[in-house]
């Protein structure tokens, strides 16, 4: 049982990281706040986030391995696959950014440019995307916490 509330922590821990610095990101990616240091600042909170989801997902891995429903309960459930597929384009959809704030960072180190006002719109709204993909996900993991799906 120590074990179960500990994974559920470690869990949670990781969600609430990965939401604060996506947050983060959101609020700093604007065209009339970019400047030299939010560009530095955007990359840096980007691998932070990064970070979070790799700890999200491996802590949930653990959870289904590990935890007292195991994984033939949580592997069987279609909410399940729902949570990760959901979890699996917010993924793919942050590769754009981190990406564009990899290469911001190059071009001002190296020529000292701020990215196009149409830039940095385009990739804040791929930032507001994976923050709205991911407040959807505990919808459905409170459902399959609860048995639904069985």
């Amino acid at each position: 049982m120590t074990l179960e509330a500990i994974l559920a922590y470690l869990h949670l821990l990781a969600i609430l990281t990965m939401v604060v610095f996506v947050s983060s990101e959101a609020a700093l990616c604007r065209v009339q706040w970019l400047n030299a240091a939010v560009v530095e600042r955007l990359a840096t909170v980007d691998r932070v986030y990064g970070i979070a989801a790799v700890a999200v997902l491996a802590t949930g891995i653990a959870r289904t391995l590990l935890g007292v429903k195991g994984t033939a309960w949580y592997w069987t459930n279609p909410l399940l696959h729902v949570k990760l597929t959901l979890f699996i384009v917010v993924g793919l959809v942050s590769i754009f950014p981190t990406l564009t704030y990899l290469r911001w960072r190059k071009t001002l180190r190296a020529t000292g440019a701020l990215p196009a006002a149409a830039e940095v719109t385009k990739t804040r709204r791929l930032v507001m995307v994976q923050a709205h993909l991911i407040a959807v996900i505990p919808l459905f993991a409170v459902f399959l916490a609860r048995g639904f799906g069985k």
